[in-house]
């Protein structure tokens, strides 16, 4: 039986047993006030007809003395509270015993009734006090419907003396049932639970330590094995297949970065093998002296910034350098591009000192560059303008590389920002005009692998309204401060 089954089973049973309980006992109790409430009913009527027709006499003596209309009115008022409750008597039903004493005690209240409209009657004669006989029978009427009165309120009493005992008697025999029934349920109840959470509670114990376990890298652990065919059973069989999916998984994933990384390698090494060093270094120094001493110092300047952008290229991409030295390399690539472009194209900075010591990733702001150049103002005629804009706040430091050039939309910034689709090592085809071989993807995604930190590239541009590459470089890569060299691989 599964969990789910055996849930709505148990639970319902208890509910309609603990419901049943209450049903009998509220029952009993209910009988008990209906009972009381009509015995109630009835005594407290005979009271108020006996203090009603009482009240009456006395309005009625009232209206006989001083023969006023607000006295007649009281007393009509009087009289008609009097025959609302013969009406509500008429309504009740007596008990056996007192059948013969509740027909008495009707026409007893009739005939006071009677007697009152009597005396208002004998006022229309001319004989003095010809009300008196009326009024005395009056009286002696309402005497009697007091002893009348209180003699069917014993009767009441008396009969329903061993009605009540008897009740009492079966509602103490059901509180004793619901006692024993409550414990009883209460019992069966912490028991059922007890082993219904057992039942839940054990399987998901085990399934835990072992995923704690496979947390901790221990992928040999072996599920638990659960008897019972429910859910957790199922459960249990499907984390074992995903534990086997998963070391399939780090097995392949394994043989594709150590792939990658053979292949980043070697990459690194075709890449820095293609140029002789010490031949290409040495040549240049000797075009830049050459140059000199012919008297052509911008080209000797050139050659120079040449070397140095070159020596700067080939380093090993997996250490870090400062961003002042980044920034002054970006300073020779301007260099260079200046040369190229002359008067096209102007370079700004604004530079916080405070903010060049943190590390970052060699080749960072170079890509950056050469991607405003190719894609944003190689094909301005005049105008162009790139500004690098560094920034130091307590937090971070920022870095904004911006140009007036060609923009771009939407989808193609997205796109940029997308890094992440990018596999760590995969091969990105060099956009043209680049000379590093070094994509803004790849740059991106060594600044997030270098700081452990996503989030922190922004572009800002439209078609036509240039664009401008925000890097937020957090205070922790502060050169005083202890950063691991960027794995690059």
């Amino acid at each position: 039986m599964n969990m789910r089954r055996m849930l709505f089973i148990v639970i319902p049973a208890m509910l309609i047993l603990n419901n049943a309980v209450s049903f009998f006992i509220f029952q009993s109790g209910r009988t008990v006030q209906q009972s009381y409430n009509m015995m109630l009913d009835r005594v407290l009527l005979y009271k108020q007809i006996d203090q009603q027709t009482r009240i009456n006499l006395s309005a009625i003596n009232v209206y006989l003395m001083d023969r006023s209309d607000s006295s007649l009115e009281l007393y009509k008022e009087r009289n008609e509270e009097l025959k609302k409750l013969q009406s509500s008597l008429s309504r009740q039903e007596a008990i056996e015993s007192a059948g013969l004493n509740m027909r008495g005690f009707r026409h007893l209240l009739s005939t006071f009734i009677s007697q009152e409209q009597s005396i208002l009657n004998s006022l229309e004669s001319t004989a003095p006090l010809a009300y008196a006989a009326a009024y005395t029978e009056a009286e002696t009427t309402a005497e009697f419907i007091q002893e009348e009165a209180y003699q069917l309120i014993d009767l009441e009493l008396s009969y329903y003396q061993p009605f009540y005992k008897k009740i009492l008697v079966q509602t103490e025999v059901m509180n004793h049932w619901g006692i024993a029934v409550f414990v009883l349920n209460t019992i069966i109840s912490v028991m059922l639970a007890y082993w219904i959470s057992l039942r839940i509670t054990r399987p998901i114990q085990e399934l835990v330590e072992t995923a704690e376990q496979i947390s901790e890298g221990n992928l040999q652990v072996r599920p638990p094995s659960i008897d019972a065919h429910n859910e957790f059973s199922v459960l249990s069989e499907a984390f074992g297949q995903m534990q086997n999916n998963l070391q399939l998984l780090i097995e392949k994933e394994k043989e594709g970065l150590e792939k990658d990384r053979l292949v980043k390698e070697l990459e690194l090494e075709v890449l820095q093998n293609q140029i002789n060093p010490h031949f290409l270094f040495n040549s240049l120094n000797v075009m830049s002296k050459l140059a000199l001493l012919e008297g052509a110092e911008q080209t000797s300047d050139l050659t120079v910034s040449m070397s140095n952008l070159l020596r700067y290229n080939l380093r090993k991409l997996d250490r870090p350098v400062t961003l002042r030295e980044e920034v002054e390399h970006a300073k020779e690539y301007f260099f260079i591009q200046q040369a190229r472009f002359r008067e096209r194209i102007r370079f700004e900075t604004e530079i916080d000192e405070a903010g060049l010591d943190v590390l970052v990733p060699v080749l960072t702001l170079q890509p950056i560059l050469e991607n405003g150049f190719v894609h944003g103002i190689e094909g301005m005629e005049e105008g162009a303008v790139v500004k690098l804009t560094i920034s130091c706040e307590p937090s971070e430091t920022r870095v904004a590389i911006s140009d007036n050039g060609a923009g771009m939309s939407k989808e193609v910034r997205d796109s940029l920002l997308n890094y992440d689709s990018n596999r760590l090592g995969a091969r990105e085809v060099p956009e043209k005009g680049h000379s590093t071989g070094l994509g803004t993807h790849n740059v991106f995604k060594r600044l997030e692998l270098f700081y452990n930190k996503k989030d922190m590239i922004e572009i800002e541009s439209a078609p036509g309204k240039g664009t401008t590459v925000i890097i937020r470089i957090p205070a922790t890569g502060k050169e005083e401060s202890h950063v691991p060299p960027t794995d690059n691989r």
